[in-house]
């Protein structure tokens, strides 16, 4: 199954609170085994706490400052680069699949957006023990946005994104399924975050976006 298999074949689209879909089996197992293993520091161990953003990058400012790559300091974030493809070659196999014109154009359609000028970027993300995210919506130049969720610890399906609506009511939660995505296009009341919750262990995702700021991955 690919990513492009899954989103035509095994996918759903939902219009509450607003246009998302849910698909399935988008990632092969070594890619599942990328996310599963790659090197992402915990903050609780550095005396950190989360604050409801993703923005932590290197850590607390003093991580941060006159770092512009965003967390060579304390590793937070592993985004997938061309520096970086030896270690990912699944995922890297995976990203070349979202730059192909057939799967964005695919996406094009769904959505309604043009990606074809787009840039993806593909982040493996490890939220651990304290993690949450307020509601917010994305910024404009994330065209499309989405989690690919990696639960093999057995951890509670409730461990999902929220979505909410125009009165940051909670409407749902995608859960977190082993192999299981969500994506939508950024716009007004597109509320989405996760509330406070228990993760026993870790939350493994796969953040995956077409933006229109450069990347290493120009779409084809």
């Amino acid at each position: 199954m690919t990513f492009l298999e899954s989103i035509t074949n095994k996918s759903k689209k939902s219009s509450i609170p607003f246009d998302h879909w849910e698909y399935n089996d988008p990632l092969s197992t070594g890619a599942i085994e990328e996310i599963v293993n790659a090197d992402i520091a915990d903050i609780n161990e550095h005396n950190l706490e989360y604050d409801g953003t993703r923005a932590i990058d290197g850590g607390a400012p003093e991580f941060r400052e006159g770092i512009t790559s965003g967390g060579k300091a304390i590793k937070f974030r592993c985004f997938i680069t061309k520096e970086n493809t030896e270690s990912f070659p699944h995922l890297t196999k995976f990203v070349k699949e979202l730059q192909s014109k057939k799967t964005h154009e695919t996406l094009s359609k769904l959505i309604n957006k043009d990606l074809s000028k787009s840039y993806v970027r593909v982040e493996v993300i490890c939220d651990r023990k304290g993690f949450w995210l307020k509601p917010h919506c994305d910024i404009k130049e994330k065209l499309l946005s989405g989690l690919i969720f990696v639960n093999k610890l057995n951890e509670s399906e409730d461990l999902g994104t929220d979505f909410y609506n125009e009165k940051l009511e909670k409407i749902k939660t995608v859960p977190y399924k082993n192999n299981y995505g969500y994506f939508f296009t950024s716009g007004p009341n597109t509320w989405h975050g996760m509330e406070k919750k228990e993760i026993k262990k870790e939350r493994r995702c796969l953040q995956v976006n077409y933006v229109t700021f450069p990347t290493d991955w120009k779409v084809e």
